[in-house]
């Protein structure tokens, strides 16, 4: 978690016609210490004044002279009697804190309660600017705001808070743990909802948020908590499939589907997946069982599928599932359609070329090839031969019958490669009548 320490995260500053005032003049503009400066902005002279003068001390960097004026100046303007300049001065709250920060966010903290409707708006913006940059500075007015009975200053509060996810993690845990704990629930769901943005960074401290979020009474906050299990699937497998298991038996279908589509998103090889989806294929809600049968086939082989499917269908009584169950307990090699059964069949094995080319040279075709050959030319044209077409055909028989009348080759006995003949034989019978 302390890996967000590490983001450099900028504070949004506006961008108007102060950003034109050269930088000696802005602290005797914003003192009153000169009435007015001339400007050229987007091609327009306009004439600024003493406001815009504060909201251009955000221009002053550093920590010299200037920004110690700066600072000085900001907290006049906050505590100035006319509002246009406390509204101007909480506009440049933000940016000149990241330079100094004293006093200012008590300021802040006062000002959400100002009896001027803009300084209140302009207070709520720079609180939700503020957030993300200076989590320990408003953690009291932002678990306040957070609470308000005021919709634009709560929505305001929780825009800082979902910026503070981004940023401050840890910070953005603690906020919600607390909300969690409201018995007014839409505390709660608005709390949960900010879970998915703390799964990459939160670490542990959100498994057990969205724990807690997952056993709350309010069928709003599980929904927003099992939104989270598909996203914590792909990274903390052990975690989701421990929540998806109590999710998968929650009374509210939407929690049940976001359990379902958790589990998709897992290791098909876990056991422990396995044992819950098939078990949820047999589920009282129609919608779990259609996602649960659809994921069937990609978890076992077509063997186990069938008896599994066979199982499934003595009690489902849906027409469209008990179709498709149906069709997983057909076994296309036995009782399929033509084509299906042909998917098994082994192909006959290839001709080599060689018997190929001797069979065309006789004129028997081979498969559904055409003969390449002049015979088989001839054959095809049905034209007759010529008398030299005749004679060359029959001296090619005679050839043929010569040798195997005649071949070129014969067989070798074992006496003769031993090097044996009828005469040792001879000898050898002499022999014994001596």
């Amino acid at each position: 978690m302390g890996g967000s320490k590490n983001l450099n995260h900028v504070v949004e500053t506006e961008s108007g016609p102060w950003m034109a005032i050269n930088e000696q003049d802005i602290i005797p503009l914003s003192r009153g210490e000169i009435v007015s400066v001339n400007v050229s902005w987007k091609g327009k002279d306009l004439v600024l004044f003493k406001p815009e003068g504060i909201i251009a001390l955000t221009r002053i960097k550093g920590k010299g002279r200037n920004a110690m004026k700066a600072h000085e100046t900001l907290l006049l303007a906050l505590e100035s009697d006319d509002p246009e300049i406390r509204e101007a001065g909480l506009k440049a709250l933000p940016e000149v804190a990241t330079q100094k920060s004293d006093e200012l966010f008590d300021w802040l903290s006062v000002l959400l309660d100002d009896s001027d409707v803009n300084v209140r708006q302009a207070a709520s913006k720079c609180l939700s600017l503020s957030a993300p940059v200076f989590p320990s500075g408003v953690q009291v007015i932002l678990q306040n705001e957070l609470r308000s009975y005021n919709k634009s200053r709560m929505d305001a509060a929780w825009k800082g808070l979902n910026s503070l996810c981004e940023t401050w993690p840890s910070v953005a845990c603690e906020h919600i743990d607390t909300l969690l704990l409201e018995e007014d629930p839409i505390y709660r769901r608005k709390a949960a909802k900010l879970l998915r943005k703390l799964l990459s960074k939160g670490g542990s401290v959100t498994w057990d948020l969205i724990s807690w979020a997952l056993d709350d009474e309010d069928v709003e906050v599980r929904r927003n908590a099992a939104k989270t299990l598909p996203s914590l699937a792909r990274n903390e497998t052990r975690l989701a499939t421990i929540f998806s298991e109590r999710a998968i038996i929650d009374s509210d279908p939407k929690v049940r589907l976001s359990a379902v589509k958790a589990i998709q998103g897992m290791d098909k090889d876990s056991g422990r997946a396995r044992e819950l989806i098939l078990q949820s294929a047999s589920s009282k809600d129609i919608n779990i069982r259609r996602a649960c049968i659809e994921m069937l086939p990609k978890l076992y082989s077509e063997e186990v599928l069938r008896g599994v499917a066979t199982d499934l269908l003595k009690s489902e009584v849906d027409p469209k599932l008990r179709k498709e169950l149906k069709e997983m307990t057909i076994d296309e090699s036995l009782e399929g359609s033509e084509s299906q059964k042909n998917k098994f069949l082994a192909p006959s094995p290839s001709v080599p070329k060689l018997d190929r080319e001797v069979a065309e040279a006789h004129g028997i075709q081979l498969g559904l090839e055409k003969l390449t050959t002049e015979v088989n030319v001839n054959a095809a044209s049905k034209k007759p031969l010529t008398e030299e077409e005749r004679n060359i055909k029959k001296n090619e028989s005679l050839k043929e019958e010569a040798m195997k009348n005649n071949p070129l080759y014969r067989p070798v006995s074992q006496d003769e490669m031993m090097g044996y003949d009828e005469d040792d034989y001879l000898m050898d019978s002499d022999d014994e009548e001596f």
